[in-house]
């Protein structure tokens, strides 16, 4: 998903008009019933626990398959996969993620009656000579000199009496990944994550609840060794503290390997998608 909406914005040489009749072609589809809809389509009153209107899932399957067929090059490609998306984003009945779905039977989230319309996202003509890469970070950062690395890892857990975060982060998204390769994968559990989210395939080492032989978290001990082989001028980190790494631990990863300018503390209002 990430790499299809950074190709988008970052790649683009093109003005937005440029992309109006593609995304007029892809909104005048007529739906149909494919794999979107069998398994995250259903209707008020009827169904529980789907992130999309029938309606809406009905238009993704027509608009999904004709991308395929269509002849478009990477950066097309990119522009309407992220149109899609945030199509898609704007009418789900989810909680802002894809591993809970709103349930009720009459009282399904006010957007998810609207009628899924792709629009052109809002992009600009890129100048910079960008590259979007999609690997193991420890690989991207290695022998590379950089003004500003930012990190946002997954958090994992710091529960102790649920040591392991029983659904991965790479599964939140399953539905986003599933609309970029439209592969229609074997899919499992009440909410049809696909097959290669579960926790023993999808596991980052950021999310890593155990210590190692030294008696160390391995998810800290991953966030110090990125921290030390990356050469940038400035590192950016964000962090939850929900996390296994505390704020001090933290503190001094950051310390030990260069100067701390500044620490912003973000507050958060937790499950605020339930009250929408």
């Amino acid at each position: 998903m990430v790499g299809s909406i950074c190709k988008c914005y970052l790649l683009n040489r093109y003005p937005r008009e440029r992309y109006k009749p593609l995304i007029e072609h892809l909104n005048a589809l007529q739906g149909y019933d494919g794999w979107f809809t069998e398994h995250y389509g259903g209707e008020p009153g009827k169904d529980t626990k789907k992130p999309f209107q029938r309606k809406n899932t009905r238009k993704c399957d027509a608009i999904r398959d004709e991308i395929d067929r269509l002849n478009l090059n990477e950066i097309e490609r990119a522009v309407v996969l992220t149109s899609l998306i945030l199509a898609l984003d704007a009418v789900d009945n989810t909680l802002g993620h894809y591993v809970s779905y709103l349930s009720y039977l009459s009282d399904w989230s006010e957007r998810s009656y609207q009628d899924l319309c792709l629009k052109v996202p809002m992009l600009f003509i890129s100048k910079g000579q960008h590259e979007v890469l999609k690997r193991d970070i420890f690989e991207v950062v290695r022998n590379r000199e950089l003004d500003l690395a930012y990190f946002d890892p997954p958090y994992g857990s710091n529960n102790d009496k649920m040591p392991p975060s029983r659904v991965r982060y790479a599964s939140y998204y399953h539905i986003w990944t599933s609309v970029i390769k439209n592969d229609k994968p074997k899919v499992f559990g009440r909410v049809n994550r696909r097959e290669d989210t579960r926790d023993d395939i999808a596991a980052s080492v950021f999310e890593e609840f155990r210590r190692d032989e030294s008696g160390k978290f391995i998810a800290i001990q991953a966030i110090k060794k990125l921290v030390e082989e990356t050469q940038a001028k400035y590192i950016l980190l964000s962090y939850s503290s929900g996390g296994r790494a505390t704020k001090q631990e933290l503190f001094e990863i950051l310390t030990s390997s260069g100067k701390l300018l500044k620490v912003m503390e973000i507050g958060y209002k937790p499950h605020v998608m339930s009250g929408m």
